[in-house]
């Protein structure tokens, strides 16, 4: 079975539920599918080879949607281009790729460097040379289906490029075992149902897309914003009949702030889903207060998406668990190991290791890097972490992240935790630079919240009372925004390149 199998066979079972909300239309299951069935035969007459690769680059749109649904359904493999990436950067995984196909809007498509690509599609309106509409398409093509093309499990599926946080991006290539294995891991997570309505607030072309499959597997509805702003998250959340939503910590606290001192209530909300950066726990228990006892923790990456481990809301109640990731999902499997590649016992910290159905093929055109990373069978993520004693997952952050501080190891995650529950902090990222005297100094990008006042000695101060001074940040920068990366993770390369060297100690 074919991840796109899963969408097809519910469109013939939920053939008149709501695939897809907006506020311009609602696409039915039937409709949908024959908007993907459509496009994919298009994507098969433009290109009749198998394989090759179809890159989309817009917002979250139902034409996006479609677009998406329609790579796979065509057996092509799909190249995210995330809009909030450089055009420099989109031109690069264009070529890197050999991207036959893209499809975008005038907006971002008028930017592109596309002369290697030898068909375009504007999603939207005719823009520069190129004149090939999915409107058109549509008409073209209505009422026609694509040929099926029977695919091997290793056979790529994606190739999606790795966040950046710690150097240039990777493609990662994902097979069509990847896609089934995460479809199956998120259903048994969350269990969902045709009455299920997820909220695509983040980019579908990162975590967000991953609950594509799985939701419309269910007879599920997707909801897309005109806009992604707090304001318009926290209308939907109260007012949409939102049961499920994946976001980042940045968009929870914004939320948040959007609606203190407001009567907010979330009737059918059952799953309020973040990864990819952790909340201090001061955070999470003030999101379960604002939203109820919904919020839930994942940790995965691009190469073992989406869903290593989970934590259910009920779980995150727990004290014990405030700062854990959670268990291993279904088809997934993890270890901490040593740097002698050994399996460490429950409470000692190492690199987590995982394997299971979903981990990738490798890395596209670098085999020595595969090689590095996939050993034995094993996935070695370069985070960092423990397990405790009842398989419960705890992070302390990347390897390359580790501050080496006067001969003492400083994991970021736990000065963050700390510096976190300050009641004047809105956010920080913790990150070391080289320093004369100690080796690598550790420093905190602090965002105050807002009518509140703090000094770096304040802050200092109060981290050496709390966690001694090895711990302590030598340097406190208060910014108005902390950077993030395209993916929305805490840019810390840039926070590093920012601010350089150490320039004082305390």
């Amino acid at each position: 079975m074919y991840p796109i199998d899963f969408f097809f066979r519910a469109s013939r079972y939920f053939k008149d539920n709501i695939a897809i909300e907006s506020s311009g239309e609602n696409v039915t299951y039937e409709q949908l599918a024959q908007r993907v069935n459509a496009l994919a035969a298009a994507l098969q007459d433009m290109d009749p080879q198998p394989g090759t690769r179809v890159g989309i680059c817009s917002g979250n749109t139902i034409e996006h949607v479609v677009a998406q649904l329609a790579v796979l359904a065509a057996g092509k493999v799909w190249i995210p281009l995330n809009p909030r990436n450089s055009v420099v950067e989109l031109a690069r995984i264009i070529e890197f790729t050999r991207t036959k196909v893209v499809l975008t809007v005038a907006k971002y498509g008028s930017q592109l460097e596309m002369s290697s690509v030898p068909h375009q599609i504007a999603l939207d309106k005719p823009f520069g040379n190129v004149t090939t509409t999915y409107a058109q398409l549509q008409d073209k093509y209505a009422g026609k289906v694509p040929v099926r093309v029977e695919m091997t499990e290793e056979t790529l599926q994606a190739i999606k490029f790795t966040g950046g946080s710690t150097g240039v991006p990777k493609g990662v290539m994902q097979t069509y075992r990847t896609w089934r294995s995460a479809v199956i891991n998120l259903i048994d997570a969350y269990g969902f149902t045709d009455a299920d309505r997820n909220l695509l607030a983040a980019p579908v072309t990162h975590g967000a897309g991953t609950y594509l499959l799985p939701v419309l597997a269910k007879g599920g509805c997707h909801v897309i914003l005109d806009e992604i702003n707090a304001e318009t998250v926290l209308d939907a959340l109260m007012n949409k009949g939102i049961t499920n939503v994946f976001m980042p910590p940045t968009l929870f606290y914004m939320v948040m702030a959007a609606g203190e001192g407001k009567p907010v209530s979330f009737p059918k909300l059952r799953h309020l889903i973040y990864g990819g950066a952790p909340m201090p726990v001061e955070k999470i228990r003030a999101a379960q207060r604002f939203f109820g006892p919904v919020i839930e923790v994942t940790y995965g990456q691009t190469e073992a998406p989406q869903i290593v481990t989970f934590l259910s809301g009920k779980e995150l109640l727990d004290p014990r668990n405030v700062n854990s990731v959670g268990r291993a999902s279904l088809l997934s499997d993890f270890v901490i190991m040593g740097p002698d590649n050994k399996i460490l016992p429950a409470g000692e910290a190492g690199e987590i290791c995982v394997r299971g159905q979903m981990i990738m093929h490798g890395y596209l055109d670098q085999p020595d890097k595969t090689a590095e990373t996939i050993v034995d069978g094993w996935l070695h993520t370069g985070d960092l972490g423990y397990v405790d004693e009842r398989g419960y997952l705890y992070l302390r952050g990347r390897s390359r992240e580790v501050i080496i501080t006067g001969g003492f190891n400083v994991y970021p995650v736990d000065v963050e935790d700390v510096l976190g529950k300050h009641p004047a902090v809105q956010e920080v990222a913790v990150f070391g630079t080289d320093d004369d005297k100690w080796g690598e100094a550790v420093r905190a990008a602090i965002h105050v919240k807002a009518g509140m006042s703090l000094t770096e000695d304040e802050l200092i101060q109060y981290a050496k009372e709390q966690m001694g001074s090895v711990k302590a940040p030598k340097h406190v920068h208060f910014m108005e925004e902390i950077p993030r990366n395209p993916v929305g993770k805490v840019d810390k390369l840039k926070l590093k390149s920012t601010f350089g060297p150490a320039v004082q100690h305390k």
